[in-house]
Parts: structure tokens; sequence; C-alpha cells
């Protein structure tokens, strides 16, 4: 089994023929061909009327907080504080880009006026360049963030404040939630005045697919396993017109602890591990799968006797199995050791601990190192610091890498240079898990862990990827967009001069 199949049925759940419902094809073509309809209406809608729509809809959410949250506990045995914190993460994330899209920034806007004198040998043209809408987005939700990567999670706010129409294919690991969802969506939607057909939901694979291929669908997105989001990601490569699509796939997330780390601060280093890989029974996209720490520390050693939390059961059986058959074959390999003392098959599983010599992990790469998507986690033990050095070249993408050290680290430099070749996000004494929603937070990295690394899921550069460059050469001021004239306030290149 190839390194991408081990992690292809346990991160999204989600294999399509086991959707509940299926949208029949007619209706799924209709939700497709209302959002085309509505592209050109919902572009042409000004800042300030996308602004209050996006506002309303975190509006609605917020007010029916109580039903929504009550449904995600029955469906994906999360708790309510979780829910509820990741609703007003939902609702957050709307009204920040409510904010973006006010200020105008988004747009990118570039104003080059005539010059005669251009020192390019010819005289330059006037040039005018702003971003404008993709078009119709298709979102694949996900299962482990109900709300904040789901029906009206970032993708969806982020394609929305763009100025595009998003056609949601939901998970069936929470289907009631997410009509309930859809519906406190729409009717805010109707109480902004916003065109007919600017979001809808599907459900089943069969109609996603179909989305997918649709020629009036202009970008998608997706967050889930490697071989769900590479077989998407082909079919949105492989139509007459290839589409973007922004995957957000697998990552095992690395943390490399220095010597003087370990002798300094053991129980800190411990304390915040477990409380990092454990937070949601191990279920994030950014849990920290592997740590490599020095063999002559003693952190295995706090790791086997430390207190970890109880378990929790997984979101939906196909995670829970897919978690057990990855599981399975780790700790079937001749160089891996269990150090854990909790029952890691049980239902729900434990906190698992598993150990291996750095060394092996580096010679058996496809083997070891790769996301088990619940809570276990791989402890690497080196000899040397170079062996460090040695793991962060030879890992693939990742969303983030982890460096836990102390000031004077010999390692530091080289090693932060190697991992920003491979990771979207590095971080400095602190744990990946909590991505926060800011204008600077990157949430991306190279293959395999998404399928664009130029762009991010979360955060405010969100909305670059539903928006497309156009240049307008020698206009007038009257047949130029509002936004490119010279008497716009928006923030702004002239000339080459930051306004």
């Amino acid at each position: 089994m190839t390194k991408a199949t081990n992690v292809a049925t346990r991160r999204d759940g989600d294999s399509g023929s086991d959707d509940p419902v299926t949208t029949p094809g007619g209706e799924a073509d209709a939700i497709v061909q209302a959002a085309a309809r509505a592209a050109a209406p919902w572009a042409a809608l000004n800042r300030t009327g996308r602004t209050q729509v996006l506002r309303t809809i975190a509006d609605h959410l917020d007010s029916a907080a109580d039903e929504l949250v009550a449904i995600g506990a029955r469906e994906t045995h999360l708790g309510e504080a979780r829910l509820r914190g990741e609703l007003r993460r939902t609702t957050f994330q709307l009204r920040l880009f409510a904010e973006l899209v006010t200020d105008g920034s988004y747009l990118d806007v570039r104003i080059d006026h005539a010059d005669p004198d251009w020192p390019m040998g010819a005289p330059r043209p006037d040039l005018r360049r702003l971003m404008l809408p993709l078009g119709p987005v298709l979102v694949f939700a996900a299962s482990n963030f109900p709300f904040a990567f789901s029906v009206a999670g970032g993708d969806t706010a982020s394609a929305l404040a763009a100025g595009c129409p998003v056609v949601v294919k939901v998970h069936p690991g929470h289907p009631e939630l997410s009509a309930a969802t859809a519906e406190r969506v729409k009717a805010a939607l109707v109480a902004a005045g916003s065109p007919e057909g600017v979001f809808d939901i599907i459900t089943g694979l069969d109609a996603g697919v179909a989305a997918l291929r649709a020629p009036e669908i202009k970008a998608a997105s997706f967050t889930g396993s490697i071989a769900g989001g590479r077989a998407l990601f082909d079919i949105a490569s492989q139509r007459p017109e290839p589409i973007p699509f922004y995957g957000e796939l697998g990552s095992v997330n690395p943390v490399f602890v220095t010597r003087a780390a370990a002798t300094n601060r053991a129980e800190e280093i411990v304390a915040g591990f477990i409380a990092s890989f454990t937070l949601g029974a191990g279920q994030f996209c950014t849990k920290p799968g592997v740590l490599l720490v020095p063999r002559d520390s003693d952190l295995v050693e706090r790791l086997t006797q430390a207190t970890y939390p109880a378990p929790a059961p997984l979101l939906n059986p196909r995670i829970q199995s897919g978690y057990t058959e990855t599981l399975r074959q780790l700790t079937s390999h001749p160089s891996v050791s269990y150090a854990g003392n909790a029952d890691p098959f049980a239902d729900p599983p434990g906190p698992t601990v598993l150990t291996v010599r750095a060394a092996d992990l580096v010679e058996q790469q496809d083997d070891l190192f790769r996301e088990c998507f619940g809570p276990t986690v791989l402890v690497a033990s080196y000899d040397s610091e170079d062996e460090l050095l040695t793991v962060a070249e030879m890992i693939d993408g990742q969303l983030t890498a982890t460096i836990v050290g102390e000031e004077g680290d010999r390692v530091l430099a080289p090693l932060m240079q190697a991992l920003a070749l491979k990771a979207g996000r590095l971080l400095w004494n602190a744990w990946p898990t909590g991505v926060s929603v800011t204008y600077a937070q990157h949430h991306g990295g190279p293959y395999p862990a998404t399928t664009s690394p130029t762009i991010t899921s979360v955060g405010t550069a969100a909305i670059a990827r539903f928006l497309r460059p156009v240049a307008y050469q020698n206009f007038p001021q009257w047949l130029l967009p509002a936004a490119l004239r010279d008497d716009t306030t928006l923030p702004r290149l002239v000339d080459g001069r930051r306004l």
C-alpha cells in the first residue's frame, strides 16, 4: 500500500458511496445553473452591499447557535464547548471577511499613468489592474470542523467575499447540521436582498463530481484525504477548461526538539505536546504527528509516565476504521515500539505513543512518516542533531513544522532554512494546533499538504483563491471600474508608489 493510500480513508471519512442522501442529477444541475446566473449580479454588488450580506449571515448563525450546536453534538461526538467555540470562529471569520471587503485592499488596485519617457525604450501606456471574482465556486465540506470548514466555513466565507456564488457539497458525517446551517445562510441571503442562487448545497459524491465537471464551476476547494483530494484535483485539471482546485490533503506536522531544549524544559515540552496531539482526539489537520527528541534525554520516559486525557470517540465510524488501519500498520512495523499504557485499538481509542529510531524513520520514510488521523504520535529518537537536518530535508510537504529550541542552538539556522522549503507555517517554541484566523495566517504548504502551496485556506489572504487579475489599457475614466479611476480612495499602487 502506498503512502498516499495509507491516509486515504481516515481523514475525511467520506467515501461518497455512503452519503445518506444524494441530490438528484437534475436538481444538482439546476443549483449549478442558478449559481451561474447569480455570478454577474453578485459580482456587481458594491462592497457595502456584500459586506452587509456577510454580516447578516453571521448574525443569523449566531441567533441559531443553540439549535445548531445541539444538532452538531448529536451527529459528531463533539462536545458543546468545542462546537460553540467553533461556531464563534465561523461567524468571526465571516465578519473578518466583511471588514476586508470594506477596506478594499484585496482588490490589489494598481494604476500606471501613461509615461512617454518610460525607460524601457518605448512609451508606457495607461495601465490599470485589479482583481475580479472567478465565478461560481464548488466547496467540498470537511468532517472534522462541522462549522468552520463546512457549509458556512472559511471557504464559503472567502468565496462569497470575493464575489463568487458558492455551491457546497456537504459532508455525510453531519448531514442534518449541514442542512440546518444552509437554511440559516439562505434565510440571511434573502433578508439581505441577495441574488437568487448565490448559495446552495448538494449531497453525494456523484453530485459533487458532476458539479466539479460542470463548465459553470470556475474553482473548487476541498479539505480531506490525499487520495480523495488528488482524485478530485485530477478531475478539475482534466476538464476541457481546467480550473483551480485548492485541496488541503495530508500533513504529519513534525516537531524538532533540540538537545538543549530537552534538557532545560522537559516537563514543559511533554505537557505542551500531549495537549496538542490529543486536542480534539487528534483529529486536527495540524496535529503534531512526529516528535524528534534526543536519545539521551528523558522525554520518552516522561511521555510514557504522563497522565493523558480520557479516550474520546472519533467523529464517525469511517474515521475510526481508517485510524485503526493506519495504527495497525505502524504498530506492526518491526522498527516501531509501543510506549503507551492505553489500548490503542479500543473504540474510543486512547492516546497512544509509539517510538522509533530517527535513523529508521529516515530509511523507511514511506512506511513510518505518515499522518495517523487520531490520538497517536510517533516519537523518533536521534543521536546527533545532524539527524534533525536529515529528517527536515527528506520529508515531503507539510502544513506546519515546529522547532522547540534554545537561543544559541547551532542547528537552528540550517533547520529553519530546510523546513521553510517544506512547510507553510513554521513555529518556534509553540504548538501547531489552533490555527488563528488572522491577516498574516498561512494554512497551506507544498504537496501533499495542499495542491496549491502559494495559497492559504485560513485568514484573509484566502480570498485570493477566488479572484483573478484583469488589466485595462488606455480606457477613458468614465468606462473604467470605479476602483480604477483616479479619484478612487481605495488602497492602491500608483506609478509604483503605495497610497
